[in-house]
């Protein structure tokens, strides 16, 4: 692991699997029992960098990481993930992380243009081990942004 200051309160942390950037002065409001994470998966390490750096340079999130070229090597896909933390109960911190998410077309959409409805995953079903068909979303972007036109609703 190697840890170095990269922005006022703002640190990079690297382990084999993943690449961290955590806003060192704020770490302290994630709750472990209300914190999860918005994901985008892609196969570009650089722009993975890039974007998870700015989320929290930004203040878009407190927190967030992505996988590293080795953890994509033992991806069956070939794909890692960036992950985007935050308070699951905090409609303003969700607000921050799918206005940055919508501004570099994180979010897919379909062929007719309409948005893909994401799901926000807590932690805590992470490490219940729920994933695929076992998964089931509390939070989706429907609860927050029009799929069709992507502005939030009211």
């Amino acid at each position: 692991m190697s840890i170095e200051v990269i922005a006022d309160g703002v640190i990079r942390d690297e382990n084999p699997h993943w690449v961290y950037y955590i806003d060192d002065e704020r770490v302290n409001e994630l709750d472990p029992k209300r914190c999860g994470k918005w994901m985008y998966m892609t196969s570009d390490l650089e722009r993975a960098e890039d974007l998870v750096r700015e989320a929290v340079v930004t203040g878009a999130v407190i927190e967030a990481k992505h996988s590293t070229a080795a953890h994509m090597a033992l991806s069956r896909s070939g794909t890692g993930v960036c992950c985007f933390y935050l308070n699951g109960d905090d409609s303003e911190a969700h607000h921050r992380a799918i206005e940055f998410l919508l501004r570099h077309d994180l979010v897919r959409r379909t062929k007719t243009g309409r948005l893909y409805n994401v799901s926000f995953k807590f932690d805590e079903q992470t490490r219940a081990g729920e994933y695929g068909g076992n998964f089931h979303a509390k939070i989706r972007l429907a609860d927050f942004a029009d799929l069709d036109t992507g502005e939030f609703i009211a």
